[in-house]
């Protein structure tokens, strides 16, 4: 069975690659990142209607975004893994910047359990997928869900099989919590996992977990909310049983400080505050500073501009947080870096 999002998200990807083709200065192309997919996809129907241009993103993991933009295959690369400044070197002189703020979130498939209704901790967490903790009516578990009817069966971990974002900012939150992940596993975005079966993408997983009985994994916010997963609620740094949503994720990212960050470099899981959501996570772009197409350049950025002042309500829809205005006029004085093959900015630039 083809999972709602899927179908959705499948069918406007086509579109906007289709479309977009005829015209070469329109043509904007992107990949990477599995994690915005979904907010991408709506705002590139949206400006396809708007402007007539449109958007090939092609939705195939950070690390492959991370590669693409290295090699000068896309105008644009995507990932949940924020650079250091020696890897934006490494790159070929990249640039990055935050273009919206998202939960990761535990999905289930256990019968009789609705979402929400299953309580998670970060050891917890890191125990199920160290393969620790192999039974849903294991004693840990059952300690934070009183009066729940756990079953007691195998659990079926699922993970990510690619280079991914969601997974860089999934373990980098387990290794804060657990020291045995930290040690045995660590934090990057592909590791090798001690349990459980691999998926390629959000959607694989999504798709696997809906599939599994038994079965754990994880995925953004979009996708449990599109295909009507089952979601758990996690306690977070302050000791609270918070949901993931648009409030939790806006409450993780309020002590952000991206103006003194460097070169946008900043990972914000496991924040404090009673209402942070514990896993959350920013995505960013990814740009070379001399594009070896300007005019391919300019109009992704008119892209992500029009994006920054239009889609905050298609975001928040999706249980995305928009950037903070602060941040999206921080960014956009940025944009003044890259630059054409005549050493002028392309940002603004009529082509």
């Amino acid at each position: 069975m083809i999972s709602s999002i899927k179908a959705l998200l499948t069918g406007v990807a086509v579109s906007i690659a289709v479309a977009s083709a005829p015209v070469k200065a329109a043509d904007i192309s992107g990949a990477g990142a599995t994690f915005p997919y979904p907010v991408y996809a709506k705002w590139a129907d949206s400006y396809k209607k708007e402007t007539g241009n449109g958007l090939n993103y092609q939705s195939i993991g950070s690390g492959g975004g991370i590669k693409q933009i290295t090699a000068r295959t896309v105008t644009f690369g995507a990932s949940d893994k924020p650079l250091t400044a020696k890897e934006l070197a490494a790159g070929g002189d990249l640039i990055q910047w935050p273009m919206v703020m998202g939960g990761i979130v535990p999905v289930v498939n256990l019968d009789g359990i609705t979402p929400n209704e299953l309580t998670l901790d970060g050891p917890t967490l890191a125990k199920i997928f160290l393969g620790d903790i192999k039974s849903w009516d294991d004693a840990a578990i059952k300690a934070l869900n009183p009066g729940v009817n756990l079953p007691s069966a195998a659990i079926v971990v699922v993970h990510r099989s690619d280079g991914s974002g969601t997974t860089f900012n999934f373990t980098d939150y387990l290794a804060k919590v657990s020291a045995d992940w930290k040690s045995k596993v660590g934090s990057a975005t592909s590791v090798e996992w001690p349990a459980g079966i691999g998926a390629k993408g959000n959607e694989g997983v999504a798709n696997n977990v809906q599939q599994a009985k038994n079965s754990i994994g994880y995925v953004e916010t979009a996708y449990a909310k599109q295909n009507k997963l089952t979601t758990t609620k996690m306690v977070n740094k302050d000791g609270k049983a918070v949901e993931a949503n648009g409030e939790t994720v806006q409450a993780a990212a309020a002590s952000a400080d991206w103006e003194h960050s460097d070169g946008f470099y900043l990972i914000i899981t496991d924040q404090a505050g009673a209402n942070s959501w514990p896993i959350s996570a920013s995505t960013f772009i990814l740009m070379p500073k001399s594009v070896p197409d300007a005019a391919a350049a300019g109009e992704a950025l008119k892209f992500f501009a029009w994006a920054y002042a239009n889609g905050d309500q298609a975001a928040s829809e999706l249980d995305y947080v928009p950037m903070p205005a602060n941040v999206k006029k921080l960014v956009e004085t940025r944009w003044s870096e890259i630059k054409g093959s005549d050493g002028k900015p392309v940002h603004g630039a009529n082509y």
